[in-house]
């Protein structure tokens, strides 16, 4: 789920688990060199961040590991009703891992322009494989689309980005994951830092909690389970609040797998982009749009789609396509294209995508791929 340096932790929103820590067995794809997708709040930074809420204070004291430690086995056994011999003998098992240490070090790199950004995603292979996965599961698929209103090319674009169909879900174990970031959240010794990385911590102490709630909803083994360097899992790639939040029995077996049970892990990505993002069935996603000439370059860094079709084009904004929608509201959408600017409206559908991985130029890959994956041609880089 991560292969970049966070945006925002607070704003990490996947993960998955199972019973046994195995993805199912993935559709047949073309092969081709595993790429390096944005994963849920660890995109590439977009050059106009979006607002972020006002947080309340945090405490900066620095704490002994071995207080943090048994104040969160304390904890986290009293808020949900967990035997703490438990915790502290799952616990026991969990590694330091300097591996992630280092991958969550790892500078930001350079905000990448939309032509450098679009092919990481996009490929001729990552495209027929979509087609293959869609025709392999479209039953459950259109069972969810019918259900939902989350198009079935929309979901299988998400898996694609996330995890190529399956193939590459992560390698670490979780509990590991979280036990390192949770207690051992890298600090690079700037003072102007040091808030944002307590509260990074902090966010990862709470999912490493929300792990032993989610073992003991889904009866887990959580040593055994694998994903990412941030604690991600399944073809999804969800955390585990976004598990306990989002998380479907999509084929009505009792229980909520987003490793080996497809229907689930259809249903609840599907359900994300709902109760999360606000998808509205048969809404629109985005369209290309025109700048008048002369007219300044509209960037909101609040991402809502507030801004109705006459406001934009009091901007000089105007879209290429027609807009279907009556009332429809819109933000605008600024991309670096190798021909120059691209300029898009993004509606509640584009903004629902924002919602998985906090990154416009994810958003427009994940749409675009899913374009590509239903037939439709897409627009130059």
């Amino acid at each position: 789920m991560i292969r970049r340096a966070l945006i925002c932790c607070l704003t990490f929103g996947l993960v998955a688990c199972a019973t046994q820590p195995h993805a199912p067995t993935p559709s047949p794809v073309p092969a081709e060199a595993p790429a390096t997708p944005a994963k849920p709040g660890t995109g590439p930074a977009e050059a106009t961040p979006e607002s972020k809420q006002d947080l309340p204070p945090v405490d900066l004291t620095p704490v002994p590991f071995e207080t943090a430690r048994a104040n969160f086995v304390r904890d986290t056994a009293a808020r949900y009703r967990i035997d703490p011999a438990y915790i502290e003998a799952t616990l026991a098992q969990a590694q330091i891992r300097e591996p992630i240490i280092a991958a969550m070090s790892r500078p930001a790199e350079r905000v990448k322009p939309w032509n450098e950004y679009r092919p990481m995603f996009i490929t001729q292979a990552r495209i027929d494989g979509g087609r293959a996965f869609l025709a392999q599961h479209r039953d459950e698929l259109m069972r969810v689309q019918e259900r939902t209103g989350v198009p079935a090319e929309v979901i299988v674009a998400i898996i694609g980005v996330e995890t190529s169909y399956g193939r590459n879900a992560g390698n670490h174990r979780v509990l590991d994951a979280l036990y390192t970031l949770a207690f051992r959240y890298p600090r690079s010794g700037d003072p102007a830092k040091l808030e944002r990385e307590v509260r990074r911590e902090l966010f990862f102490r709470d999912e490493l909690a929300k792990l032993f709630e989610l073992a003991r909803m889904e009866k887990l083994d959580i040593t055994t389970l694998k994903g990412s360097y941030a604690g991600a899992m399944g073809m999804g790639q969800f955390m585990p609040s976004s598990y306990l939040d989002f998380a479907v029995d999509g084929n009505g077996d009792g229980r909520r797998d987003l490793f080996n049970s497809y229907d689930d892990v259809f249903s609840s990505i599907a359900n994300y982009f709902v109760k999360k993002g606000g998808w509205v069935r048969g809404g629109t996603v985005a369209v290309p749009a025109t700048l008048d000439a002369g007219r300044e370059e509209f960037n909101p860094t609040d991402w809502t789609p507030t801004w109705t079709i006459d406001d934009l084009a009091a901007r000089g904004y105007h879209a290429v396509t027609p807009i279907r929608a009556a009332n429809a509201t819109a933000t605008p959408v600024t991309l670096e294209g190798s021909n120059g600017k691209q300029y898009w409206l993004g509606f509640q559908n584009y903004y629902a995508i924002t919602r998985y991985n906090i990154s416009k130029m994810y958003a427009m890959a994940v749409f675009q791929l899913s374009q590509a994956i239903a037939g439709k041609e897409l627009p130059p880089a």
